[in-house]
């Protein structure tokens, strides 16, 4: 095989289709940025859309804005923005809270409509916050259930008669080892389960069709892959067949059939209305849907295309240009098993990837020795990944890691 070569990554730039898109990002100079799948960079459009919201809206129109602007309707225009992003039908997602509370609500939902079983089942590798509020369901409810776990590759042969539901992260948090949607969803229907998605690793950065899969329920963050900023709210998903027997555990006025009755008791919105809670965040709101905007120019096919040459050219460049300096691939070789992220192992992980982010380039560290790197396909370029590479096996061929202030630890890394 022919050596990787910069000019090599720069000519598969200059063939990109999406090359152009980039240019709607704020992405500083100098600096490469490989963390968006940990926080989606910004939109060039996002502060003058939230300039316009808070003067003219907010400042201007006042309280007016729930009905002139449709800021009430918020949620569900913006669900169905992201329906089309992960193969679902309009009313079938709704844009509410934080992933982790979607998560408890939908996990809730899902064992009372299985009544007669108590197992969780998920993967031992599944992001801590899945796994914390299986836990706390299964506390909350006081009925017997459990969390059960099981290794990546083994959770199709785990599901048993047991089994009330499979809750899995579609892309591991750690590794981006990609699991098979639609098989692992047929194989818990299988089994009489029901399946629950976190699409949070996925979501904005390939193809994704939860109708076809014959998903149960899905989760997601609106702040990665879908550029929504810092904090931005996230989405669920039910399938239309759920949505009307489906018991809200956090029955909030929003969620309510008539809201403006302001009646005593809870009586649910009908279909994906009973999903939302409390007042939407509009301002988080309005900044996600710039996010949304921009990903919906792009076929997702085109997305996945270009997600996977990224991440193959970055595989290829670390082991051509790093090799025998420490790093082991953590990452599935195969690009169908693969995310749009790169995972390596090295003993002295943290402290190299603070060397990096020192140079500009900014992926990040998962424990306990994983530099991980995530390949947004909207604006990151072949040749980002080229120098990426080059600038990795420079830190590690001079120990320029081993200095004391990338030893000490910050809060987040």
């Amino acid at each position: 095989m022919n050596a990787l070569t910069r000019a090599r990554c720069a000519a598969l730039d200059a063939a990109d289709p999406l090359a152009a898109m980039r240019a709607q990002f704020a992405l500083p100079e100098g600096v490469i940025y490989l963390d968006g799948n940990s926080l989606g960079a910004l939109p060039k459009a996002t502060p003058a859309r939230l300039a316009e919201l808070i003067e003219r809206h907010w400042g201007r129109d006042l309280i007016t804005s729930w009905n002139t602007h449709d800021w009430i309707r918020l949620p569900q225009r913006l669900g169905d923005k992201i329906a089309r992003l992960i193969g679902a039908g309009s009313g079938a997602v709704v844009v509410a809270d934080s992933t982790s509370v979607n998560l408890f609500k939908t996990l809730a939902a899902a064992l009372r409509l299985n009544p007669e079983r108590r197992v969780i089942l998920s993967e031992r590798d599944n992001f801590p916050t899945d796994l914390y509020i299986a836990e706390g369901v299964a506390g909350f409810l006081e009925q017997g259930h459990m969390l059960r776990l099981a290794e990546g590759d083994d959770i199709a042969g785990a599901i048993d008669g047991e089994t009330a539901v499979v809750m899995l992260t579609h892309v591991n948090y750690r590794s981006g080892a990609m699991h098979d949607l639609g098989a692992v969803t047929a194989a818990a229907h299988r089994a009489g389960a029901l399946m629950l998605w976190d699409l949070a690793h996925s979501a904005g950065a390939m193809p994704l069709d939860l109708a076809a899969a014959d998903a149960d329920f899905a989760v997601g963050c609106g702040y990665k892959y879908l550029n929504g900023g810092p904090g931005a709210p996230a989405f669920l998903f039910v399938a239309p067949r759920h949505q009307e027997s489906f018991r809200q555990p956090l029955s909030g006025w929003l969620g309510h059939a008539e809201p403006f009755a302001f009646e005593t008791s809870y009586r649910p919105a009908p279909g994906i209305g009973r999903y939302v809670s409390g007042t939407p965040p509009v301002l988080s709101m309005a900044a996600l849907e710039v996010g949304l905007d921009l990903l919906l120019e792009v076929p997702p096919a085109a997305l996945r295309e270009k997600s996977v040459a990224l991440t193959e050219c970055f595989i290829a460049a670390v082991e051509q240009e790093a090799a025998g300096l420490g790093l082991t691939l953590l990452s599935p070789r195969a690009a169908e098993r693969r995310g749009s992220q790169v995972s390596f192992r090295h003993p002295s992980g943290y402290p190299v990837m603070q060397a990096l982010i020192s140079d500009g380039i900014i992926g990040d560290f998962r424990a306990p020795d994983i530099l991980r790197f995530g390949f947004a396909p909207l604006y990151t370029r072949f040749v980002d990944a080229w120098d990426a590479a080059a600038a990795l096996a420079e830190v590690l061929r001079t120990r320029g890691w081993d200095r004391p202030e990338f030893h000490r630890r910050a809060t987040v890394t």
